[in-house]
C-alpha cells in the first residue's frame, strides 16, 4: 500500500479551549475527505484535563482553587482520566483516518506508545510499556501519556510527552488516575536542558515511521 501524505503543523502555544476547536474542524475534514491526515504539534498554557472515565477524588483540589494558581479545567472528550498539560511538555494531536486497515483501537494506543518509545531511545533512554496501564514509562514514572477519541475511523486528541514540563504540577491530582507511580521527563532523566524543537523533529519522524505515512507538508506557527 501505497503510503498516505501527512501534514505536520506545529502550532506553538495553544489555550487548550482552541485546539479543541482546531481538531473539531480537522475530524470533519478528515471525514469527508477534503484533507489529508495531519500530526499537530504543539504546547498548551496550563491546564488540566478530565477524560470521559475520570474520577473527581483524582483532583486533589476544588477546579476554583486550580484556577487561582493558573490552571485552566477542563472536561473533555477523550478517553482516559485527569492529566496535565503546560509549556515544555510536546501534546500530539493526530487527526488519522484509520480506515481501512487500522480499524483497531488498541493497535491505535500502542502505535502511539511506540513512537514515544523510539523518541526516548534517540535520547538513550530506555521507555517501555507497562502491561495493564496505558502510556510510556521510564521506571516507574510516566513520560508520556495517552489519551483519545476516535468517531468513524477518524482520530482526535492524542499524546503528552513530557519535555521540560514542571513536574510539580502533578502533584495537583493524581495523574490519569494512577496511584504508587510518579511522572517523569527527558530533562529531568538526562539531567541537561533538550529544545523542545528536536523533541518534536523526532516524534514526528518516528510518527510518520509507525503510521507508514511520508511527510507532504510541515504547517510552522500558531
Amino acid at each position: 500500500m501505497t503510503p498516505r501524505p501527512l501534514v505536520v503543523s506545529r502550532l506553538g502555544r495553544v489555550p487548550y479551549a482552541r485546539s479543541l476547536e482546531i481538531q473539531a474542524a480537522l475530524v470533519a475534514d478528515r471525514q469527508a475527505r477534503r484533507v489529508h491526515d495531519h500530526l499537530l504539534l504543539l504546547e498548551h498554557d496550563p491546564v488540566f484535563t478530565l477524560g470521559r472515565n475520570a474520577r473527581r477524588e483524582n483532583v486533589l483540589f476544588p477546579a476554583q482553587a486550580l484556577r487561582s494558581r493558573g490552571f485552566e479545567v477542563f472536561e473533555t472528550g477523550r478517553g482516559g482520566d485527569v492529566t496535565y498539560h503546560g509549556p515544555g511538555q510536546v501534546v500530539g494531536y493526530p487527526i488519522l483516518d484509520l480506515a481501512p486497515d487500522r480499524c483497531d483501537v488498541h493497535r491505535y494506543v500502542r502505535d502511539l506508545e511506540e513512537v514515544m518509545i523510539r523518541t526516548c531511545a534517540d535520547y538513550g533512554v530506555r521507555a517501555v510499556r507497562v502491561e495493564g496501564l496505558t502510556g510510556t514509562w521510564v521506571g516507574d514514572d510516566k513520560i508520556g501519556a495517552i489519551g483519545v477519541r476516535i468517531a468513524r475511523w477518524v482520530t482526535s486528541h492524542g499524546f503528552a510527552f513530557n519535555v521540560a514540563t514542571d513536574l510539580s504540577a502533578f502533584d495537583l491530582i493524581v495523574p490519569c488516575g494512577i496511584r504508587g507511580r510518579g511522572v517523569t521527563s527527558l530533562e529531568r532523566r538526562l539531567g541537561r536542558p533538550v529544545l523542545l524543537a528536536e523533541a518534536m523533529d523526532r516524534l514526528a519522524r518516528h510518527f510518520a515511521t509507525v503510521f507508514g505515512r511520508v511527510v507532504a507538508g510541515t504547517v510552522p506557527g500558531a
